[in-house]
């Protein structure tokens, strides 16, 4: 994350992300695939480490193999065709985005840090290591066991998150380069998708 000035003067937090150059690798359309919807693929990858099948979607297409792909549905694809490039230039300054990706993983964590529990607070009446503890889990003998959903320890991170009505506050179209108000999920260089 890094900030910017407004023209208010304002320090606004945000988050620069490269959109593009990404490459129509497959239009579906209702008669075939019964949906309509565009695929694009970003980032350049070796031949030698893509799999044929997927060698053979990118022939298709007229493209080098992509690193990346993502489809996306109800997408406007008037004049658009197989082998099309869509840069950051379809975005404009002051409009809303979504942006999904993978959030950064934590690993095994405990319930003061995963579930924002309490702890005892003051280490008070003769307690000893109760600081950080998760405390009772549930009844003795009358449900004999722990109830499903219980908050407890354990991975933390790593899952899809989408983070919706993001500000572009900035397009450089030179460098494929979009500017959204606000963070974004995932650590640094990891891949994210922006929706319209």
């Amino acid at each position: 994350m890094t900030s910017i000035f407004s023209p208010e003067g304002k320090n606004l937090p945000c988050t620069v992300l490269e959109v593009g150059p990404c490459v129509v690798t497959q239009v579906k359309s209702e008669d075939v695939d019964g949906y309509r919807a565009i695929q694009v693929g970003y980032g350049e990858k070796k031949e030698k480490n893509t799999p044929k099948a997927e060698a053979g979607h990118f022939k298709k297409a007229g493209t080098t193999p992509k690193r990346r792909v993502a489809e996306f549905r109800d997408f406007e694809m008037e004049g658009l065709n197989l082998g099309d490039t869509l840069t950051v230039d379809i975005f404009a300054e002051g409009e809303f985005v979504d942006i999904a990706g993978t959030s950064k993983g934590k690993g095994f964590q405990g319930v003061v840090k995963r579930h924002n529990f309490a702890g005892v607070g003051q280490a008070t009446h003769g307690q000893h290591n109760r600081l950080r503890a998760p405390g009772s889990i549930g009844a003795g003998s009358d449900p004999s066991r722990v109830f499903k959903g219980m908050r407890m320890g354990g991975r933390m991170g790593g899952a899809s998150v989408k983070i919706q009505n993001l500000q572009v506050l900035k397009v450089d179209v030179e460098k494929n380069l979009l500017i959204v108000k606000g963070s974004v999920p995932g650590a640094r260089n990891s891949f994210v998708i922006v929706e319209k």
